[in-house]
C-alpha cells in the first residue's frame, strides 16, 4: 500500500510538472517569453506597484487606466493582506489572446493572488490583486451580505408603508386648509341683512264707520218718520220743525 501511495504522489507530481512545462513552452513558443522573463517582469511589475502606492503617487497615474485599476486593486487587498512577507509561485501561461502570469503573495494576515495579463502584442492589458479567503470567511461575508439586502428590502417595505399611511391624512389637510380659505366667503355670504322698514299700522276699516253713519241716518230717519205722525222717537231722537224766518227781521237783526 505504501509503494502504491508513492507511486501515485509521484504520477502526479510529474503530471503537474509537466503542465507548467508545457504553458511556460506555448509562452515561449509563441510569445518568445521564459519562465524566468516572465518571472523577472512579474516582479518588477509587482514592485513598481508597491512603490507607486506606498509613496501616494497615484494620482500621476490617473490618465492611465490600466495602471490606475491595478493600483486600485492593490490599494484596496492590502487591507486584507496585512504585510506582503514573500511572493513565490510564479506561473505562466499562454493562449491565443496572449500571457498570463499568475503570482502568489503571502501575507501576514490574507494571502493573495496577482494575475498579470498581457495580449497578443505583449502589451500590459490589466493587473487584478484577488485576495484568497477561507470558506468560513466567504460564508461569513455571504451572510453579511444577505442580511444587509434584506434588511435593506424590509427598511424600504416599511417606508413605502409609511407613505401609504400617510395618504390618509392628505384629504383631512386639504379640507383643514380650503376650510380656512372659505370661512370669510362664508361669512361675507351669511351677513345679516338690513333690517326692513316697519310697516305703517293699517287705518281703521272704513267699513265699520260706514256702518255707524248709516245706523245715525236710519235713526234719524226714523224720528223723522215718528214726528211727523205724533209719536215718540224709539231711539230718543226729537226732530224740531224748521220754520223760515221773514227776509226784513233776519235784517234787523244784523
Amino acid at each position: 500500500m505504501l509503494t502504491l501511495g508513492m507511486a501515485l504522489i509521484c504520477v502526479f507530481s510529474m503530471t503537474a510538472c509537466s503542465g507548467e512545462a508545457d504553458t511556460s513552452a506555448n509562452a515561449e513558443s509563441m510569445y518568445g517569453i521564459t519562465q524566468d522573463s516572465a518571472v523577472s517582469y512579474a516582479d518588477q511589475v509587482i514592485g513598481s506597484i508597491q512603490t507607486i502606492v506606498a509613496q501616494g503617487m497615484q494620482d500621476q497615474y490617473a490618465a492611465d487606466a490600466v495602471i490606475s485599476t491595478a493600483l486600485d486593486s492593490w490599494e484596496s487587498a492590502m487591507e486584507d493582506i496585512g504585510e506582503v512577507q514573500s511572493m513565490s509561485g510564479h506561473t505562466v501561461s499562454a493562449d491565443e489572446d496572449g500571457v498570463t502570469i499568475d503570482v502568489h503573495v503571502d501575507g501576514s494576515e490574507h494571502d493573495a493572488e496577482i494575475v498579470i495579463t498581457l495580449d497578443d502584442e505583449l502589451a500590459l492589458s490589466s493587473i487584478t490583486t484577488n485576495v484568497e479567503y477561507s470558506f468560513g470567511e466567504l460564508m461569513q461575508n455571504a451572510a453579511l451580505n444577505t442580511i444587509l439586502g434584506m434588511g435593506t428590502v424590509f427598511v424600504i417595505l416599511i417606508l413605502i408603508c409609511l407613505i401609504i399611511y400617510c395618504f390618509n391624512f392628505i384629504p383631512k389637510i386639504q379640507a383643514a386648509f380650503s376650510g380656512k380659505k372659505s370661512e370669510p366667503e362664508e361669512k361675507r355670504e351669511t351677513a345679516p341683512a338690513a333690517a326692513p322698514a316697519p310697516v305703517p299700522a293699517a287705518p281703521a276699516p272704513a267699513a265699520a264707520q260706514e256702518l255707524m253713519d248709516d245706523g245715525e241716518l236710519v235713526a234719524v230717519i226714523a224720528a223723522a218718520i215718528a214726528a211727523s205722525e205724533g209719536a215718540p222717537s224709539p231711539e230718543g231722537f226729537v226732530v224740531r220743525s224748521i220754520r223760515r224766518v221773514p227776509a226784513s227781521r233776519w235784517k234787523a237783526n244784523q
